[in-house]
């Protein structure tokens, strides 16, 4: 068996899209229109070539999702991590909680919210 990708439902796609590319460094591997569905799929990843493992669904029609209290987080690591939360900041993005040491760990982490309120965790690398 092997992991493929998980995926999150948005409600502006293109905003989105900003976000994850433009803040979070992410790569646009593929984004598909299904007219007969009224819906986009996009798929990123870190990189061209490797499998897109994050997936950004947007349906046309639906303009809110509750996110609802069962979903985590993504997780991503960075190099620096006070660098990567000052970056966030600058563009208007919200860090939810500052880098600092995981409680009852030793791991520096931070957390970030993407444009639909999905929590982002950071981990210094």
């Amino acid at each position: 068996m092997k992991y493929l990708h998980t995926m999150i439902r948005v409600v502006d796609l293109d905003r989105s899209l900003r976000f994850y590319t433009e803040i979070l460094g992410l790569k646009l591997q593929r984004k598909t229109d299904f007219p007969e569905g009224k819906f986009t799929l996009a798929f990123l990843g870190s990189d061209l070539t490797s499998e897109p493992y994050l997936e950004l669904t947007h349906n046309w029609e639906t303009h809110q999702y509750d996110l609802g209290n069962a979903y985590g987080h993504m997780a991503f690591g960075v190099p620096d991590i006070y660098q990567s939360c000052e970056e966030v900041q600058k563009v208007g993005a919200k860090v939810t909680r500052p880098p600092g040491p995981m409680k009852h760990g030793t791991s520096i982490i931070a957390f970030i919210e993407d444009p639909d309120g999905y929590k982002i965790e950071l981990i210094q690398r």
